[in-house]
């Protein structure tokens, strides 16, 4: 992003950061998400939130991973509606085990933004994952479908675990209009988080 910043200065790079996952979003084949310049860059991160504040895939029992991960999203303002669209991303990307030790796709079209992550999670059978390639799993839990390819963590089986959550995966995983209006607005609402937009005068006050 360096060339872009560079051919447009005056953008933050806090803008040209949150702006560039939009357009990732909307290339993914996604929704467009509403989006407005205004955040402003810092010399260092001494204002920044602590590390650790983001929702952890596993917390050792369903119910603690539940209460974790409403925990982190209430906190910032979201709804469970909200919570299930924002989760709904894990359509797009993989894990990776040098990073966090899972491993495995959510989806078989990981570059492209749709609602199937929610039809998974609804229609296949997910078991705990107990080989890789031949040997036995080491790795951290994490669930599995029939053929071994696709994976779930145990913050994305709370989704179909948990009533109220449930009840909104199967409307988007029927529903992909619905699943993209709700992750528009919500991902909006994400990047938009502790930023202190500039307030526009009313017309009569510009004189």
């Amino acid at each position: 992003l360096e060339p872009i910043k560079q051919k447009y200065p005056e953008i933050s790079y806090a803008d040209l950061y949150t702006y560039a996952g939009v357009v990732a979003v909307e290339e993914a084949g996604g929704p467009s998400i509403p989006f407005r310049t205004g955040r402003l860059d810092y010399e260092d991160g001494s204002t920044s939130p602590p590390d650790g504040r983001l929702p952890a895939a596993d917390c050792g029992s369903s119910a603690s991973t539940t209460q974790h991960v409403r925990d982190v999203f209430y906190r910032m303002g979201f709804s469970d509606r909200e919570i299930v669209a924002l989760l709904g991303a894990h359509a797009l990307g993989r894990c990776h085990t040098m990073r966090s030790g899972y491993w495995g796709p959510w989806t078989f079209a990981e570059n492209t933004m749709s609602n199937e992550y929610f039809r998974l999670l609804v229609e296949e059978r997910w078991s705990p994952k107990n080989t890789h390639n031949g040997k036995p799993w080491d790795g951290p839990d994490q669930f599995e479908d029939q053929t071994g390819k696709l994976m779930m963590l145990p913050s994305d089986m709370i989704l179909i675990k948990d009533p109220a959550f449930r009840e909104v995966v199967e409307i988007y995983a029927k529903d992909e209009d619905a699943f993209f209006k709700d992750f528009a607005s919500a991902f909006a609402k994400l990047l938009e988080l502790g930023v202190d937009f500039p307030v526009a005068k009313p017309w009569y006050k510009f004189w």
